[in-house]
């Protein structure tokens, strides 16, 4: 049985509605059952609890600020250093991105390259709001899977 806590819930999806919709589900007699009540549970997220969630990660190629579970996670997820021009188009990408979106850019850095992700960066630039909120969204949620996998592999 895996027993989830609300505060490792957050650490991989800081929405509250989530967190207390996979509480209440708790304890799941499977990590895939886990996985799958998380998965229909962020299936979609509003642009509200999108912004709620965003509010706890840093943009890509920065470092996270604080101590926590949510920051150990980005620390580890952004991948390679990057060089330097590949690094500089991405921090002009999050301004680009900001300015367009109101928002961070949000994407599962975890297992892409700094070249993939400024790739999908630039791409998304130039998506419409509202098809690019529903991408958003689903960042959001593959991330959160990829950290309660994580958390939980080991009890599974």
């Amino acid at each position: 049985m895996i027993e989830t806590t609300p505060a490792d819930l957050r650490a991989a999806l800081g929405v509250e509605r989530w967190v207390t919709d996979l509480t209440a589900a708790s304890p799941f007699d499977s990590l895939e059952t886990l996985l799958a009540t998380a998965h229909t549970a962020a299936t979609p997220l509003s642009p509200q609890e999108i912004d709620e969630a965003i509010s706890h990660h840093p943009r890509i190629g920065e470092k996270p600020v604080g101590q926590g579970a949510a920051q150990d996670f980005s620390r580890t997820e952004q991948g390679d250093e990057g060089d330097a021009k590949t690094n500089a188009a991405i921090a002009r990408g999050n301004e680009a991105y900001e300015r367009r979106f109101g928002r961070i850019f949000i994407i599962r850095a975890a297992g892409r390259s700094r070249a993939e992700i400024l790739d999908e960066l630039e791409r998304r630039l130039n998506l419409p709001p509202e098809e690019e909120v529903s991408i958003v969204g689903e960042q959001l949620r593959d991330i959160a899977l990829l950290r309660l996998e994580k958390l939980y592999a080991e009890e599974a």
